[in-house]
């Protein structure tokens, strides 16, 4: 069969109106993995006994795994050892998923940029009497979030092309909309094509907003 251009074209206000769903799932995925990676990158500066081995156990489990082998485990593995997840619906699950793979990558992520901030930022602070809460948010984590921020967004970036395997677990968004399409008209190279233009312009976007926001930051070192 002959490439259907036309059919690539009526397929992309389809698919669009999904794109709500994988973002969506993309978003709470970076918040809360945000939350869970600075707190894991805590952990690993100051190496807090006990803690400190359980984070890179998790580190090492959730960057050791495919993140689809994980979906399922908390999909269809958890409720089979805790009964109180058979409620748990595919999105909920897609989001954790997200959540703690990712969380894993982006945590060393911040605890190099933490560890990269020099350390007389630290001394100084706590020599005018800071705590050490108050000299981590106040001076380090805000010279630490410019040197992270690269590598963050572009885990941002991978988590969006990730949700594309929450289709796997029964979530209607781009990427199962497409399959559906596919296999009611058997143009597959068409309706995987629209899913590849729309995840490319998203990149493209993202991107654009990554170098505005490090050129941003960066500003007040190039003077």
């Amino acid at each position: 069969m002959a490439f259907d251009f036309n059919y690539m074209l009526s397929l992309l206000p389809i698919l669009l109106r999904y794109l709500g769903t994988t973002m969506s799932m993309a978003l709470w995925g970076l918040l809360f993995a945000l939350i869970l990676s600075l707190l894991l990158a805590l952990l690993r500066t100051y190496k807090i006994p006990l803690l400190d081995q359980l984070s890179q156990l998790y580190i090492s489990f959730f960057r050791g795994t495919p993140l689809l082998v994980q979906l399922f485990l908390l999909y269809y593995g958890l409720p089979q050892l805790f009964p109180v997840f058979i409620g748990m619906d595919a999105f909920t699950a897609a989001v954790i998923g997200l959540t703690l793979h990712f969380a894993a990558y982006m945590a060393e992520s911040i605890r190099a940029a933490i560890s990269g901030v020099d350390r007389s930022q630290r001394e100084a602070s706590l020599s005018i009497g800071m705590t050490e809460l108050q000299a981590m948010r106040r001076i380090i984590l805000p010279q630490a979030t410019r040197i992270a921020l690269p590598s963050l967004m572009n885990y941002f970036i991978d988590m969006i092309k990730s949700t594309s395997l929450a289709f796997t677990l029964g979530v209607a968004e781009i990427m199962a909309k497409a399959q559906m399409e596919a296999s009611s008209s058997f143009k597959f190279f068409e309706a995987f094509l629209a899913v590849a233009l729309i995840y490319w312009a998203i990149v493209l976007v993202l991107t654009r907003v990554q170098h505005w926001a490090e050129h941003k930051l960066n500003r007040a070192y190039t003077r």
